[in-house]
């Protein structure tokens, strides 16, 4: 599959007049890579997802991140959206350090899905346990983006990434 989703990046970069560089990651949502732009000698990232379902969801974060003009949430760096093809499922973005909030694929916008009481408690506690006493802070990052209706669920240390 990732072998799929890297072609796509190379159709992807070659329309936009990028060289593909390093692999930053891939998960279930897709595979996301470096990219240098010829011309301007600036980085970026490239995402391409597995489906447009996700693929819908992340781009319309960044849209909405670029309505409100959000660069950084608390602090933490949030990377902006510099291209996108819908036919591909590719998102072009700009490369953020530490402290940053980035993978928006399983946010949703304006309103949350509706969980059982005992869904939530479990993840929430689930949370708690992977971030530790930074918890506080996730919360926090979480209710700014909600002032934007912006919700975000899929939270990890990789999306979630603390100065140390």
């Amino acid at each position: 599959m990732n072998d799929l989703l890297r072609s796509k990046a190379g159709l992807y970069a070659n329309s936009r007049d990028l060289e593909l560089a390093e692999t930053l990651g891939s998960g279930k949502d897709g595979i996301v890579l470096t990219a240098n732009q010829k011309k301007k000698h600036a980085d970026v990232a490239i995402k391409i997802f597995r489906w447009e379902e996700a693929f819908r969801r992340e781009k319309a974060v960044y849209e909405r991140l670029a309505e409100n003009g959000v660069a950084a949430v608390l602090g933490f760096n949030v990377p902006q959206m510099t291209g996108f093809d819908d036919q591909i499922l590719a998102v072009e973005m700009t490369i953020v350090k530490r402290p940053f909030v980035l993978d928006f694929a399983g946010a949703y916008l304006d309103a949350a899905p509706e969980f059982p009481e005992d869904v939530v408690i479990a993840w929430e506690e689930e949370m708690k346990e992977r971030f530790e006493g930074r918890w506080r802070m996730v919360e926090q990052i979480m209710a700014e983006f909600r002032t934007f209706g912006i919700h975000l669920l899929d939270l990890s240390l990789n999306n979630i990434g603390f100065l140390d």
